[in-house]
């Protein structure tokens, strides 16, 4: 990793990083302030919905101690093909026009912790920015661990041009409170914020037809309003979504027309028009 190295490597380090990134389109750091909220989730369906859509896109797992991305994408099988005496590395393609860099490939027993201080995890970070082969992107989806630590900082500080963050909550109080952090930390480091999603926003009940506000609603809508950040949306808890991570299937094939699919197509619609969005799918 990078941790620890030499001026000059450090400075042959942030060249490759910049040849990296001027090749690459948007780059959108994905956070959440408190875990459980489902960004990942919200992650790899706005990444599946932007290649249905003709993008290209490249998904950066950061989450470094929990890296699930290549396990929702059906691809934690993946290998990660280098080259230049292991100085490039090809990220695994979860499918056409999709593809992954995750610490995921490299763990051989996925039980094993990854017992890390925050030095390693910054090298760690830099080192996918350096040497991973993207070629040309549309996109760069970077998903990051709850909060705003070592990880975030990293991005942000590495990634100059990035595009701006998305913040993923759901109703409830408690994360409408961490997620006022991620507001804050975007602002404190100078960094756009594309909007706001709120995630988990009512189960539907697939009997009844019913709304259940399981951890309630419009939480989400009103805390990027008193904010003032763009609100991208609400997208529902629904069954089939679970089933579609769980067992690594796209749920936008899967269900194309549930409202949590609608909800996120039409998040990735507007993310992709630069514009917000404030209400969920009817019937």
């Amino acid at each position: 990793m990078s941790d620890g190295m030499d001026f000059a490597a450090r400075i042959a380090e942030d060249k490759a990083i910049r040849t990296n990134l001027d090749r690459i389109g948007k780059k959108i750091l994905i956070m959440s302030g408190k875990g459980g909220v489902g960004k990942t989730t919200v992650t790899i369906n706005l990444a599946n919905a932007l290649v249905d859509s003709g993008k290209r896109v490249g998904i950066l797992d950061t989450d470094l101690h929990g890296p699930n991305v290549a396990k929702m994408l059906g691809c934690e099988d993946g290998i990660l093909f280098s080259e230049n005496e292991g100085k490039t590395f090809y990220p695994v393609e979860a499918r056409p026009n999709l593809l992954v860099m995750s610490l995921a490939f490299a763990i051989k027993d996925p039980d094993s912790p990854i017992v890390w201080r925050g030095p390693m995890k910054t090298g760690a970070i830099r080192q996918f920015l350096a040497q991973a082969e993207w070629g040309t992107l549309d996109y760069l989806l970077i998903d990051s661990p709850p909060g705003t630590g070592d990880e975030q900082l990293t991005v942000v500080q590495t990634i100059r041009e990035l595009t701006g963050t998305i913040i993923v909550t759901t109703p409830q109080e408690v994360a409408l409170l961490d997620a006022r952090r991620s507001v804050a930390f975007s602002r404190t480091m100078g960094v756009a914020i594309l909007g706001l999603i709120e995630n988990m926003s009512g189960l539907f009940c697939p009997h009844c037809k019913e709304e259940i506000p399981v951890f309630g609603t419009g939480g989400g809508e009103r805390l990027a309003s008193e904010l003032g950040v763009p609100f991208l949306g609400r997208i529902p808890l629904e069954v089939p979504l679970m089933e579609a991570e769980d067992s690594g299937r796209s749920h936008l094939e899967n269900a194309p027309e549930s409202r949590s699919a609608l909800a996120l197509k039409m998040i990735a619609l507007k993310i992709d028009q630069g514009t917000a969005v404030s209400s969920i799918i009817k019937e």
